[in-house]
């Protein structure tokens, strides 16, 4: 593989982020909104006036794209701030955009994609139920048809993150008989304020840009235009998972981990220079050097596993490997980091007026969400073709 600067384009993108978080998200505002477990809306929709939304939806629907090494840079920048911008950004661009873009039918795409090219429309994911976490085709869920075509939904979806704010679900159905498993999916989206749909909150530690939550389903109607695809995406539920989207998916919670990371690297980085203990910066001290500089190396592997991911899959060649292992590398690496960073400064780095320990709370949970790493090296492992 060659190596090549970074275009002019991503360069300008990184400077304007840079920009934004050091004058929109100061480490005080962003301390904040994490003891309240929110992002103000009013951020983002300052983020979505630069255009960065568009970036994974054609310019034939006011989008910039698709262009999925710039969307991972966006992540990268906007996450030294936490994931207060970086969240919504996601829930729109890649939730939203990526996935009408790849498996909407031309109607969906005329419906969704501009709003979401804009930043005004959010999308959160229903995959995931009380009992089923990697196993999705096993979702019990149901939408069925009734006799003049419309659908009714029920179900239970659970860590449906940004339900609480978000404008669709979507919702990952059983369409037909579970013994069919892999067959009888459909992807439905589901509007958030449709009559039967109730949300209950789930408090949680880490990416605290906004609530997880439960999302009860019961009766809900929808037309069959709310199928993604449209008729010929009926069934074809676990086609659109498991496909490029998914490889997608993998993207960009690891570009969010990576962006994390970084900010630990750098804010440890800094402590180090200032603080000084026996007549010297710490930074000084070989321990603590040594510390650094391993943290540092980690994080160049990392950088350099997610954006070798990010091209291929931008180039649309083959990249489930490559996405899954980094995923699985990234995720623990970026714990290791974390926790060395945190290290450095002590008690400093458990304590309020640094961001460090919002960064390892953040962090520690990285190996979890997204697909954990056990699933990651299952997958690999098949896509291997390693025996079994």
């Amino acid at each position: 593989m060659l190596f090549a600067d970074e275009p002019e384009h991503i360069l300008e993108i990184r400077r304007m982020l840079k920009q934004f978080v050091a004058e929109e998200m100061p480490p005080e505002k962003v301390r904040q909104w994490d003891k309240e477990h929110r992002f103000p809306p009013e951020l983002f929709a300052q983020l979505a006036t630069t255009g960065v939304c568009g970036i994974t939806i054609d310019p034939e629907f006011g989008g910039q794209g698709p262009d999925l090494v710039a969307a991972v840079a966006i992540i990268e920048e906007l996450c030294r701030g936490g994931a207060f911008a970086a969240g919504p950004f996601i829930h729109s661009a890649f939730y939203g955009g990526m996935n009408i873009s790849e498996n909407g039918s031309p109607e969906q795409k005329a419906h969704y994609l501009p709003p979401l090219a804009r930043g005004e429309h959010l999308f959160a994911y229903g995959l995931s139920e009380p009992d089923v976490g990697g196993d999705l085709a096993s979702v019990r869920c149901r939408a069925d048809r009734t006799e003049d075509g419309r659908l009714i939904v029920n179900g239970f979806k659970r860590w449906c993150t940004g339900a609480d704010f978000a404008d669709t679900i979507y919702c990952l159905v059983r369409t037909g008989a579970e013994s069919a498993r892999h067959r009888n999916l459909s992807f439905v989206l589901i509007p958030t304020d449709a009559p039967g749909v109730t949300i209950h909150p789930i408090e949680h530690g880490n990416l605290r840009y906004t609530l997880s939550s439960d999302v009860i389903l019961e009766d809900v109607e929808v037309s069959m235009d709310h199928v993604v695809g449209g008729e010929a995406g009926w069934n074809e539920g676990w086609r659109m998972l498991a496909g490029r989207a998914l490889d997608v998916e993998k993207l960009e919670i690891t570009a969010v981990t990576f962006g994390i990371a970084q900010a630990a690297v750098e804010e440890a980085w800094s402590y180090a220079q200032e603080r000084k203990q026996f007549g010297r910066p710490i930074s000084g001290h070989q321990a603590i050097r040594h510390r650094l500089v391993e943290a540092r190396t980690r994080l160049e592997a990392c950088r350099h596993m997610l954006y070798h991911a990010a091209w291929l899959a931008n180039e649309g060649r083959p990249c489930s490997v490559e996405s899954a292992m980094a995923k699985l590398f990234v995720a623990d690496t970026a714990v290791e980091i974390g926790l060395a960073c945190q290290r450095v400064m002590g008690a400093y780095g458990l304590s309020e007026g640094h961001d460090m320990e919002r960064h390892v709370r953040d962090l520690i949970g990285m190996p979890i969400v997204g697909g954990s790493s056990d699933m990651q090296k299952n997958n690999i492992a098949g896509l291997l073709g390693l025996a079994r």
